[in-house]
């Protein structure tokens, strides 16, 4: 059996989250791996979800880098008592600690996780300090970097990251939970109030400068005044009527009719099977899980061109420029212009490359790939490690 204890900096909802819990689930169906995961924050939803699903889960309840010696000590002396046979680290601040602590329990079996495209740029941040940080142990510290997008190995080795130990594994999606039942596309309109005959383009993200919801908004007044049945649904975290930002945006363009504010939900699959397009309009991603899972519901995807977006979508989504409304709009424009004939061709097509690229029993298999290697059960290769697709 091989032991796996994963170090995190959070486990709120988040892309890399995730993306542990689905791996966690995948190998849950095997009887040859064990996880353990030491979140350096608070439990957050994704950790209780964790627990009852039988996982050990420790919570440091970290609140800032002033308390680095005694969590590094704390994390050491769990690393020696659990005795994993690799330590596995999701994102900046756990890959420094969690890493470190492995290399000083003893333990060499370290994968760092790099989640990021953008990294913060104001002024000197903490997170700065730390990349600048895991940028000279990359060297020293893990046996392999696994990334979640081509884009952000690309933007790590410029930051001076280890080339040679760097590996791409995108995200992986358990499809069962993505499934257009009959009826659910007109129950799930009819819930938010859409007719029959509306054209429906959404979006699903959190209100942040990254996701560049203005762009979104924009993009909708250009496409508005050219296609009359067309209306909007955002869902995420603080896209509501109560976002003074949001909705000023919206009533300067005169769309508050147009417009279906949903707020954050659980229920996102039901969300997207709602729509007739899928929106990206983000400034900065690394791999979009949205955008893979709108595809998984069928729903064609106009994106902007940030992290791995164009990579998912390929030919059966349209790409467009960031920071250009009027770009997107003639982008979604080509596609609602194309009829819901060819669109459902689309999404046919959509799903099927998630099936065949990123499902999450396939990605579960690169990662026990890396395992293998790190423990040498498989040779490792020779020079700089293959990109992982």
């Amino acid at each position: 059996m091989t032991c796996v204890m994963h170090v995190i900096t959070t486990l709120g909802t988040g892309g890399a989250e995730m993306m542990l819990k689905r791996l966690i689930e995948a190998h849950q169906r095997r009887p040859d791996y064990r996880h353990t995961v030491i979140v350096l924050k608070d439990m957050g939803a994704v950790g209780q979800q964790l627990q009852k699903l039988g996982i050990q889960v420790q919570a440091m309840e970290m609140r800032s880098l002033l308390g680095f010696p005694r969590l590094l000590w704390h994390l050491v002396r769990r690393i020696r008592a659990t005795r994993p046979d690799i330590v596995q680290t999701w994102m900046y601040h756990a890959d420094l600690l969690g890493g470190l602590a492995a290399r000083c329990a003893g333990n060499r079996h370290v994968i760092w996780g790099v989640r990021c495209t953008a990294i913060p740029q104001r002024g000197l941040s903490a997170t700065q300090m730390v990349v600048s940080l895991c940028s000279w142990l990359s060297r020293f510290v893990p046996s392999v970097i696994v990334c979640c997008a081509e884009s952000a190995r690309m933007l790590h080795i410029q930051k001076g990251y280890d080339r040679t130990k760097m590996v791409v594994i995108s995200n992986g999606y358990d499809l069962r939970a993505f499934h257009r039942h009959p009826g659910l596309r007109e129950r799930a309109r009819a819930a938010f109030g859409f007719g029959e005959d509306d054209i429906v383009v959404g979006t699903v993200g959190r209100f942040d400068p990254l996701k560049d919801h203005s762009n979104f908004v924009h993009c909708a007044a250009v496409l508005a005044s050219h296609v009359e049945r067309v209306k909007f649904l955002m869902v995420g975290r603080n896209l509501v009527k109560g976002n003074q930002v949001l909705w000023a945006w919206i009533a300067e363009n005169r769309l508050a009719q147009k417009f279906v504010l949903a707020g954050e939900r659980s229920d996102i699959p039901r969300c997207l099977a709602a729509m007739d397009v899928f929106c990206l309009s983000s400034i900065a991603e690394g791999f979009p899980n949205v955008v893979c899972e709108a595809m998984a519901m069928k729903v064609p995807c106009v994106v902007t061109d940030v992290g791995d977006a164009a990579e998912i979508v390929g030919e059966t989504g349209i790409v467009a420029p960031p920071r250009d409304p009027t770009a997107l709009a003639a982008g979604l424009q080509t596609m609602l212009g194309m009829g819901a004939v060819e669109r459902s061709r689309l999404g046919e097509l959509a799903r099927r490359r998630i099936e065949e690229r990123y499902s999450i029993e396939s990605i579960s298999g690169q990662f026990e790939t890396i395992y293998d290697q790190v423990t040498q059960k498989l040779p490792r290769p020779s020079s700089e490690i293959a990109v992982i697709s």
